[in-house]
Formats: C-alpha cells, structure tokens, sequence
C-alpha cells in the first residue's frame, strides 16, 4: 500500500506546490504505515533526486508529453499508477492541474475528495480527518474520508518544504492512453512568463496594487518595491479587466489564491472578493490613502498616506537595509 503523488515539473525544476504534497504524503505515511510513490513526467536525474529527498520512496518515471498538457491523459496516468501501486491515498496540489484531475479521478475510483487542505490529516479508525477553508476563508471545516481511497489536494504554500537525505527508487513506468478520448485539443502553450520572478501560487512574498495607482505608467513604483524584496508582483481584478496588467497577476476569489508570508497590498480597497483570495496571507501590509478602506479591517499593518510617497520612500529603505546587510 503506498500514498501516491502525482508531481509535475515546470521551466525545468520541480514544482515547490509538487514538492509540499510529497511532504504532505510522507506525513500520511507515517500515520498509516504505508511509503510514498510520486509519478512524474519527463523528469532529469537532478529532479528524481530532489523528488526522493522531498521523502517518495518510490518514483514512477514517465515519458509522455500528453502528461504535459491534457488533464484527461493524466487522470489515466494517475489512475493505472494507483492501481499497480495498490494506492489508498493520492495527493495533488490545488493547483489547474489538481482541480481539473482529482474531481475525475474521484469519480473514477469512488474516492472521496477533500480539495484545499489546510492542516495535515489525522486518523479516524480507517478514515482520514482534513481540515479546509469555507465560506472564502472565514472559517474551516472538518472533512472525514471514509471510501476505500482518499483523494487529497492542498493549497500551495501551505505546508513547509524540508529535504532530507532519503534516496528514491526509480522505476520507468509506462502508461497506456490509447483508451483516452480527450475533447480537448491543444493548438497552443503561452507560457506566462514572470520575468525571472516566483510564479503567484508559490511565491513567498508578493507585491499587489489596485486602481490607487491610477494608470499603468505608474506600475514601476511597485515592481521596483517587488525587485527590492525578491517578490512577486499581482494586482486586483479592475486592474486585470482594464489591461494595465497582465490576467495571470490577478489575485482574489475569480483570480489566483495565494497564501504568501508576506502580501503588501498598494492602492486597493480591499472588497470581499479580492480578501478570498490573498486572506491566507500569513502577513498583510495594507498602504492606502484612504482611511475608509475595508482592507484595514483585515491587515496586520496599515500604512495611512499617498503611495506615490510612500513606496519609493518604503523601497529606498529596503534598499539601504539591504546594502548594510551586507
């Protein structure tokens, strides 16, 4: 019996969200006295190494590059994998990858399904108990799974990443998907490069700005604050819908959610839909002009002024901090 993950890799490394639900797995393993087994597609020696430090047991190596693209193709892979591996668990990150595949594969296989998961899981008899965020964040439910398997999924940058000295074994799995009848066809892969930056669902600290900024010739404030920290930058919906920004910067409830130690948000008022997606933030700096803004409500801290003053003044800091560091 084996905890089974399914891993991806992305602009040649190992997802840090992939990298989370081995750990994660490794955790299940230690409750149920099982091991963990991580399929993966088109993976290099460095990658299998860090895949079996991260704590699989076991790696299933593929080479497909359906698994690249088609989420029908790889909810096949996943289910001939846990098949031949007897698994009685399978993790996904709740990434686009986990939310087109594990709700397929939960119907597949008769598995219940906990998507989000916020906590590791504890054991309940023969079942697993999860906790996730309801309600866009305002509270947390207990899901008990009781089905034969477990399918679970965790929000990115939830849980540490730790690498230990354990070696993987490595086994070429092949995966039949001639029985696969995918309605998607995919003419064309635009990659949404982040200039060199963390992409949103990963990134540790992030710099975010709003309708405050008032036009996009003004945007260089913030992604010189961003270049200061080694942070990612976002925006808010308005900003996406009016084409200052690119869309896959939108964060919020109908963006990208993410759960950064840091979310310095600059000129953005801070409605409900934009607090569902970034609420998981482990620490919110709120700069706004004016004093009225829901957002304050929800910050840990709350800059009262002009951001046009206060985020060149705020970078020049970083800067000289930085500079006496070293």
């Amino acid at each position: 019996m084996s905890v089974l993950v399914f891993t991806e890799i992305n602009k040649g490394r190992v997802k840090k969200a992939s990298l989370e639900c081995i750990n994660y797995a490794s955790k299940i393993a230690e409750l149920t006295g099982s091991t963990v087994t991580a399929l993966v597609n088109n993976a290099d020696a460095a990658q299998l190494e860090e895949i079996g430090k991260a704590g699989a047991s076991k790696i299933l190596s593929v080479k497909n590059d359906k698994l690249s693209s088609d989420s029908m193709a790889i909810s096949a892979a996943v289910e001939q994998a846990a098949k031949a591996e007897n698994a009685k668990v399978i993790v996904f990150a709740f990434d686009i990858v986990g939310k087109a595949v594990a709700p397929r594969l939960s119907a597949k296989l008769k598995a219940g399904l906990v998507a989000g998961a916020v906590d590791y899981p504890t054991v309940n008899g023969a079942g697993l108990e999860v906790k996730k965020n309801v309600f866009s964040g305002k509270a947390t439910a207990l899901y008990s799974i009781n089905s034969d398997i477990k399918i679970i999924s965790l929000l990115p940058n939830s849980f540490p990443v730790t690498a230990g000295e354990n070696k993987a074994t490595v086994s070429d799995f092949a995966v039949d998907l001639s029985a696969v009848n995918s309605k998607i066809v995919v003419k064309e892969v635009k990659s949404n490069d982040a200039g060199g930056m963390t992409p949103l669902p990963e990134a540790e600290l992030v710099v975010s700005a709003g309708r405050g900024l008032k036009g996009p010739e003004n945007w260089k404030i913030i992604e010189d604050l961003a270049a200061s920290l080694g942070a990612t930058t976002a925006c808010s919906r308005p900003v996406a819908d009016m084409h200052w920004r690119p869309h896959h910067e939108h964060v919020g409830q109908t963006g990208v959610a993410i759960r950064p130690n840091l979310y310095i948000a600059v000129g953005i008022s801070g409605a409900i839909q934009h607090l569902a997606g970034v609420n998981g933030s482990k620490t919110i700096v709120v700069i706004n002009n004016d004093k009225e803004a829901p957002f304050f409500k929800s910050a840990d801290y709350g800059v009262l002024g002009d951001a046009f003053t206060i985020v060149p003044k705020l970078t020049e800091a970083i800067k000289k901090f930085k500079a006496n560091q070293n």
